[in-house]
C-alpha cells in the first residue's frame, strides 16, 4: 500500500511539475508575442518616417526644379529681345 501512495505522490508531482511548465511556456510565449509585436510596430514606424521624410525632399526638389525652369522660361523673352537688338545693331553696322 505503501508503495502504491509513493507511487501516486510521484505522479502527482510529475502532473504537478508538467502543467506548471506548460504555464511557464505560455507565459514566454505570449512575452515573445509582445516583444515581436512592439519591435514589429517600432520598425514599421521607423520605415514609414524615413519613407515620409524622403517623399518630402523629393517634393522640395522637385518644387525647386520647377521654379528654376520657370525663372529660366521667363528669363526668354529678355534674352531673346537683346539678340534681336544685337542682330538690329549688327545689321545696321552692315548697310
Amino acid at each position: 500500500m505503501k508503495k502504491i501512495i509513493a507511487l501516486s505522490a510521484v505522479l502527482v508531482m510529475g502532473a504537478l511539475g508538467m502543467a506548471c511548465g506548460e504555464a511557464a511556456n505560455t507565459a514566454t510565449n505570449a512575452t515573445k508575442t509582445a516583444a515581436n509585436t512592439a519591435a514589429n510596430t517600432a520598425a514599421n514606424t521607423m520605415a514609414n518616417t524615413m519613407a515620409n521624410t524622403a517623399n518630402t525632399m523629393a517634393n522640395a526638389a522637385n518644387t525647386m526644379a520647377n521654379a528654376a525652369n520657370s525663372a529660366a522660361n521667363a528669363m526668354k523673352p529678355a534674352a531673346n529681345a537683346m539678340a534681336n537688338a544685337a542682330n538690329s545693331a549688327a545689321n545696321v553696322n552692315k548697310k
